[in-house]
């Protein structure tokens, strides 16, 4: 009887490592959105992007290259499956994206991101039918009103009227999240990095073809406009791209896709934290309210049910 519990300890610290793991995660990704953000003076959109995959790719060949990797076996349909996931989760993602938020306020930007969580626990409903809990919809939802309570906080924040730029990042947020879902079903089988390396090479390489493609003469100076720059391309690629890519296919093969998602409410969260750290914004009650209904939501979002107690015949 006094073992009776230790099989159930290390699923639930495997999770425990993991969640903590995603939160670091989502801390760099709310880094990233400034150093993107602050290259976006610098390169053109589509070549910003096809630089910061082209970049992520080649750290996770290293890593591939390291731990050596194995690809063998693989059917035919999981290679289509991971072709899939290249085209959603990079190419169409990446491109929806930068072009939304070119068509849209930064605050209607940052609400519809907010809706990622919600729209994984249905794709979770209807593809491993997961059961929506009354428990996971309240975190949902508890999760959202924290990212409007910090967005919408900020100086000249506003909301103007859905356009075509609030669909097209609806739309990056349902193509992310339907690869998300396909990642789930693969990592039954194959190796979250086999699967991160493949879904990069698709995706990176058809971004760096449209890239190429717009580029009429190539010009050194467009390439390369100076050195802090390329360092926060090697940041973006490396560190927020690739290698906590690779954490979050990680993630959703261990707890879900669902359950991972609820963890994007932390990037405006994290993002606006460093904002005021790094350019001396202010923070206000708002942004604390804020920061706490994102936790409360993601404990409520991501804890497991317990499960029945069995009976005693």
């Amino acid at each position: 009887m006094e073992n009776a519990g230790r099989p159930q300890q290390e699923p639930r610290r495997q999770t425990a490592a993991v969640q903590i793991t995603l939160i670091g995660a989502m801390a760099i990704w709310g880094l990233n959105v400034a150093a993107v953000k602050h290259l976006t003076a610098s390169f053109d959109t589509s070549l910003l992007a096809a630089l910061r995959m082209l970049v992520a790719f080649l750290a996770l060949t290293g890593i591939v290259l390291w731990k050596r990797a194995a690809f063998g076996g693989m059917t035919w349909r999981q290679i289509a499956s991971l072709c899939l996931c290249g085209v959603l989760m990079v190419y169409l993602n990446q491109l929806l994206f930068a072009d939304g938020l070119m068509r849209t306020t930064a605050t209607n930007g940052a609400l519809v991101m907010a809706l990622s969580p919600l729209i994984s626990a249905l794709l979770a409903a209807i593809a491993f039918r997961e059961r929506l809990t009354k428990s996971r919809l309240c975190g949902v939802a508890l999760g959202f009103c924290g990212v409007a309570a910090v967005v919408l906080s900020h100086p000249g924040a506003g909301l103007s009227h859905a356009g075509v730029g609030d669909l097209m990042i609806v739309a990056a947020i349902a193509s992310f999240s339907t690869g998300g879902a396909v990642v789930q079903r693969l990592a039954r089988s194959l190796d979250p990095l086999v699967i991160s390396w493949a879904i990069y090479l698709v995706g990176s390489s058809m971004l760096l073809a449209q890239a190429a493609y717009g580029l009429h003469d190539l010009d050194i100076a467009i390439l390369f406009p100076g050195w802090w720059q390329w360092a926060l391309i090697l940041f973006s690629g490396v560190l927020a791209t690739a290698v906590t890519g690779l954490l979050w296919n990680r993630a959703i093969a261990t707890i879900g896709v669902a359950r991972t998602a609820v963890f994007l409410y932390w990037v405006p969260v994290f993002g606006v934290l460093f904002a005021a750290l790094l350019l001396g914004e202010r923070l206000t009650l708002w942004h604390l309210a804020g920061f706490t209904a994102v936790m409360v939501g993601t404990y409520l979002g991501t804890r497991q049910q317990a499960a029945p107690a069995p009976s005693i015949t």
